[in-house]
């Protein structure tokens, strides 16, 4: 059975949450698709499928819908191609490709013409697919001008369509409103053009209302009435058809109608389509802001690179560069693509990938970031990772997952709009017969102007952009702040969490330990103590170890050979050293080994009252010293730790050092709980015992929290740790400190409080305003919403929600990365090795 594949496609003609509905509910029941994800701000679909499912059937569905997927094409010149099978490989591998729908490859003029679904793969991605396959492609012409021009052309053609449609039904609602509201014009326009003339020169304005500008409700929304699966388009469409139908008869057949309700609503009809057009006019501007981040993102690329060909240095195109290539970078410009320095030193900005301000030194062997600047000095690197591999593409590609997430709390708004339009038209139609049973004369115009504005003030678009609209411009403000949100739901989940807990290596900590202290046993000397356990410690990895080889290295102490050396994971490592059988590691390792501290037991509690980790040497069956170290505390962590505080959280943490030296930590930090002494397999069931008191997140950097991190409610890596740790985790934070885990819970807050104030906008908007319009107020205050201004109401009320999503944008860090002052204070060596 093949593994189910991910894909996520751009989705066209979708307005509100009914759409989203609609268009997860035709995706779903294609045989072989899971776990559909709509997002309506980004206009995208994400799914799961396995075979039967494929592109075909799946677009196919979405057609069917009325919600065809946005599909775009793209010419690649493809080199060596020499026969016919040539042609079949190149288009085989073209057609596995995610996201293509067809390819097709002519050998006579050496092209690939290949349709994709825009979303799913970039045209860049599709020319190195052939080019790894050993047919050097590049892109030569895209049919598609992508997204963003495809918006900003969708919001020129929406504000021409307004105008229009304003100019034209601008004179209908002056004559037909002024003689309702100025004195002597109605008797005016009787006296000069006769009130059937004015009536025919309403309908014809309003008949090229509806039909030209007005046209797409039509098409749209009665097709999806007939299958019985309305929209917001329906909504609009019986409401304006309503008002236009009733304003023909009795333009044209006023006998058919009872007497007295012979009136004419062409104005409603023409302005209800006039401010729809300019609410979605100004939602498409909106929602075009609220993808901004990944545009900044995606521009921070340079387009061309110095690269090193042959004996030249000549500048290509970045989608050019390959793995290896040499780059050269001048003073003040844009690094094209990861790598590692070569030659040259130089002080580089990464702010724009970490949101620190502070530039970077980098001199040879140190890693450079494709987008960041460089500063005053000249560089030459290795590229490392190209394409979809860089991290700034790895970066985008997390916002993009993040912001097409569905939050938990969506799943309540989904249910709702499920029903929703059916339950309005329901209404509506509630509405008219209660009217025209039971209100006064003319009951007919009285019904059918309180169902028109029930049928328009009800359009759920407020309640679909609410909470996508939100994620999108939260978590793209977030990355701009170096937090990267993996999974969008974490979004919801961090204000879910009552406590953190942190790993302290490389988290609270700097995670280079220096020694500090080395107080030796009678009849041993530091030196010869420090050679042996040194000459262990060489073949160790762990920070601990280097923090000891560079004590060595400073004092020109010699590293000895060792054989049979053994790493005893949790306790320490032994070796052999000279035909002398040594031992390092925590306390626990000498008793397990049955040796006694002895005196030294005592310096190691007082190196640990100090927040040094004590770790003990053994030679020949004897304890012959004790070694202090201490890993500085990142300056940060204090002013974190105290933030995360302030955001009423609890703090826990984790770490493999003895009790005392962990409680030493946590007493100068103000951390609330500690778990110390803990193995590296056991932090998994630290965090279980932690979890008895709610939901928790955890903090870790290191390849042994990747457990932790997947098994926390919300994983939260440095992003400077490892990959593995990275992958398991639901936040990254590129800072390398915990103000990005203050960060995060503030961004998190304050989104989903954004949520929270937008579904309430929505749902007290139709809840409020949905009886208003069928006329509750109306016996007691003789009170009935005019159409035109529910028209107007709705159209402000998407408005307003996207509107307020947008503030995210303007979101500070809740703290920065300025140093704090209460730093841990400096250690001391012993004499013999501060000398």
């Amino acid at each position: 059975m093949s593994l189910p594949k991910t894909i996520k496609m751009s989705v066209e003609g979708m307005t509100c949450a009914s759409c989203v509905g609609r268009v997860e509910k035709a995706l779903t029941a294609v045989p072989g698709v899971s776990d559909a994800a709509v997002n309506l701000a980004s206009e995208t679909a994400q799914m799961q499928f396995q075979a039967p499912a494929d592109l075909v059937s799946i677009t196919a569905a979405l057609d069917a819908a009325g919600y065809p997927a946005v599909t775009s094409e793209v010419i690649l010149n493809v080199e060596s191609m020499t026969c016919a099978s040539c042609v079949g490989r190149v288009e085989r591998t073209l057609q596995a490709a995610p996201g293509v729908l067809e390819a097709k490859v002519n050998l006579a003029t050496e092209a690939a013409t290949v349709r994709y679904i825009e979303g799913a793969v970039l045209p860049a991605d599709l020319a190195r697919v052939a080019t790894d396959l050993g047919y050097p492609a590049k892109v030569k012409t895209v049919e598609d001008v992508g997204k963003a021009d495809r918006k900003a052309a969708e919001i020129t053609q929406l504000g021409w369509l307004t105008l229009i449609a304003a100019l034209l039904a601008l004179p209908v609602f002056v004559v037909e409103m002024g003689s309702h509201v100025v004195p002597g014009m109605h008797a005016l326009i009787d006296r000069t053009i006769g009130m059937q003339n004015s009536r025919l020169v309403q309908f014809v304005l309003t008949t090229a209302v509806l039909l030209g500008p007005g046209l797409r409700f039509y098409t749209k929304g009665f097709p999806l009435l007939f299958k019985g699966a309305p929209d917001m388009n329906s909504l609009v469409a019986l409401g304006t058809s309503a008002a236009y139908g009733f304003s023909l008869v009795s333009t044209f057949a006023p006998g058919l109608l009872p007497a007295g309700t012979a009136n004419v609503y062409y104005e409603a009809a023409a302005v209800i389509v006039v401010l729809i057009l300019l609410g979605r006019f100004l939602e498409a501007r909106a929602k075009g802001r609220t993808g901004e981040a990944i545009r900044k993102l995606v521009g921070l690329q340079p387009k061309v690179a110095r690269v090193e060909r042959g004996s030249d240095i000549i500048e290509v195109p970045i989608e050019d560069i390959v793995l290896g290539d040499v780059i050269h970078v001048r003073p003040g410009e844009k690094i094209a693509v990861d790598g590692e320095v070569m030659t040259g030193a130089s002080y580089v900005d990464e702010s724009m990938i970490t949101g620190e301000p502070i530039p970077v030194e980098k001199t040879e062997g140190t890693a450079v970031v494709g987008a960041t600047v460089n500063g005053t000095g000249a560089l030459t690197f290795r590229a490392t990772a190209v394409g979809a591999d860089t991290m700034l593409a790895q970066i985008i590609q997390m916002v993009e997952q993040a912001q097409g997430a569905k939050l938990p709390i969506q799943g309540a708004v989904d249910k709702i709009t499920a029903w929703f339009v059916p339950a309005v038209i329901a209404a509506a139609a509630v509405t008219v017969l209660a009217w025209f049973l039971f209100g006064p004369e003319p009951a007919l115009s009285y019904a059918l102007v309180a169902g028109v504005a029930v049928l328009i003030i009800a359009c759920p678009c407020a309640m679909g952009l609410a909470t996508p609209t939100s994620i999108m411009v939260g978590t793209g403000r977030a990355a701009e702040m170096g937090v990267l949100f993996r999974k969008g739901d974490a979004l919801q989940m961090l204000q879910e969490a009552r406590l953190v807990a942190v790993d302290k290596t490389g988290t609270l900590t700097a995670g280079r330990p220096e020694l500090t202290d080395l107080v030796v046993s009678e009849g041993f000397e530091e030196a010869e103590v420090l050679r042996l356990v040194a000459a262990v410690e060489a073949r160790s990895e762990h920070p601990i170890a280097e923090a000891i080889l560079r004590a060595a290295k400073a004092q020109n102490v010699g590293i000895a050979d060792i054989t049979d050396f053994q790493s005893i994971t949790g306790y320490g490592v032994q070796a052999m050293v000279d035909g002398r059988k040594v031992l390092v590691g925590a306390d626990r390792l000498m008793l397990r080994e049955g040796l006694s501290l002895e005196a030294l037991g005592d310096n190691g509690d007082a190196l640990g009252r100090k927040g040094r980790t004590p770790l003990y040497a053994a030679i020949d069956g004897r304890v012959a010293a004790v070694i202090g170290v201490a890993d500085p505390i990142k300056p940060t962590t204090p002013a974190a730790i105290s933030a995360l505080h302030g955001l009423g959280l609890k703090v826990a943490m984790i770490t493999g050092d003895n009790q005392g030296t962990a409680d030493a930590i946590a007493a100068d930090l103000g951390i609330d709980v500690v778990i110390a002494e803990v193995l590296p397999e056991g932090k998994v069931a630290s965090l279980e015992r932690l979890r008895e008191g709610g939901k928790l997140a955890f903090v870790g950097d290191g390849i042994n929290d990747a457990p932790a991190l997947a098994a926390a409610d919300v994983g939260v890596a440095i992003g400077t740790g490892t990959d593995v740790a990275i992958e398991s985790a639901d936040v990254v934070l590129m800072s390398g400190d915990l103000t990005g885990v203050v960060n995060a819970f503030d961004i998190s807050g304050r989104t989903m409080r954004n949520i929270r104030q937008n579904l309430f906008w929505a749902f007290g908007y139709n809840t409020l305003l949905i009886p208003v319009a069928a006329g509750v107020l109306f016996p007691a205050f003789g009170v009935l919403l005019s159409p035109v201004l529910a028209a107007g109401a709705m159209a402000m009320s998407s408005v307003f929600v996207l509107t307020n999503a947008l503030r995210l944008r303007w979101v500070t860090p809740a703290l920065s990365d300025t140093k704090s002052t209460n730093e841990a204070p400096a250690a001391t060596l012993s004499p013999a090795l501060a000398e």
